[in-house]
């Protein structure tokens, strides 16, 4: 059913092809496969690239993939025309993370990154990376801040966490990642504010 190497990761969250989702999403209600095919194929690569992004294990990400996609066959007959198709399924996918991510905290366990896995990157890494290509220090230390930063990451709330890596690792809107967590677009707000706050605390040197 599901089309993409989860292994091969988008350039963007939201550069998925320009299809008319409201017709496949029409035909495929109606029991049309090919047209359900083309949908997966129009948001499999954005569903994966957030779920690795917030999941930063390869294995978790593509169970997250595959749940999400069945989600979306088991309900699409649930799903209402004139709501954002892309907002309904990040707010699965991004459910199904935060699924995860709890369980991990009650267990107090983070994944060890794969060494083949392509993780998306924050601002702040991506400029420190860029000063450091020609100065062998500076790539080491650019790998110490980027742990740096992934460990106050896992120490934010779930909720946190995804707000903060929505905003700033994906480019959604507060308005947007309200839709997609179910909240408002202050409450997102509040969330991301307590994030950043608990970041400066930890990282005040770096940024």
């Amino acid at each position: 059913m599901l089309s993409g190497d989860p292994g091969e990761m988008p350039a963007a969250i939201s550069s998925a092809p320009a299809v008319d989702d409201a017709a496949l999403i029409r035909a495929a209600q109606r029991g049309d496969q090919e047209a359900f095919e083309r949908l997966v194929r129009a948001h499999d690569r954005a569903v994966l690239r957030l779920a690795l992004s917030l999941l930063r294990s390869p294995e978790d990400a593509r169970d997250v993939y595959q749940e999400c996609f069945l989600r979306v066959y088991q309900n699409l007959h649930r799903f209402r025309h004139g709501s954002s198709f892309q907002t309904w399924l990040y707010r699965i996918v991004t459910n199904l993370c935060l699924d995860q991510l709890r369980r991990r905290k009650a267990r107090r366990e983070e994944p060890v990154e794969g060494t083949g896995a392509a993780v998306s990157r924050g601002r702040l890494e991506q400029m420190q990376e860029a000063r450091a290509e020609s100065d062998p220090q500076r790539r080491l230390l650019s790998g110490e801040i980027g742990q740096r930063i992934q460990g106050v990451l896992q120490q934010l709330s779930p909720k946190e966490r995804v707000v903060f890596e929505l905003r700033h690792y994906h480019g959604l809107r507060l308005r947007e990642i309200g839709d997609v967590l179910g909240t408002t677009e202050e409450a997102a707000k509040n969330s991301l504010f307590r994030a950043t706050r608990k970041l400066r605390a930890e990282l005040g040197d770096l940024l």
